[in-house]
């Protein structure tokens, strides 16, 4: 019986001591974190009403030269708060402002 409870004490500890602990040189500082991809956001999240190349399609507008009418500031504010047919918040946050400044280099 003692070596039964010594066995299942001993395994238990080596059980326990290599799922815990983790990496004890892991930061919380993002460093080598990399900026959102605005391109690769836009085709993900615009395309099913903006088209596929975003040409526009039906009555919304094309944004494939977006920029030429648009800044890049006038870009995010309506990707922040919509317009017309577009809801507001579509993308959010640092993925918004990749975005708009994708879009706002579509000439």
């Amino acid at each position: 019986m003692k070596k039964a409870m010594l066995t299942l004490v001993f395994g238990s500890a080596i059980f326990l001591a290599a799922c815990g602990g983790g990496d004890k040189t892991a930061t919380n500082n993002n460093e080598g974190a990399t900026a959102p991809d605005g391109e690769a956001i836009a085709m993900k999240s615009c395309i099913s009403c903006h088209g596929g190349e975003l040409q526009g399609q039906g009555n919304t507008p094309a944004l494939n030269d977006v920029g030429s009418r648009l800044s890049e500031e006038e870009i995010l504010d309506i990707i922040n708060n919509g317009k017309n047919g577009m809801p507001p918040g579509v993308v959010k946050g640092e993925d918004a402002e990749a975005v708009a400044k994708w879009l706002a280099s579509q000439k």
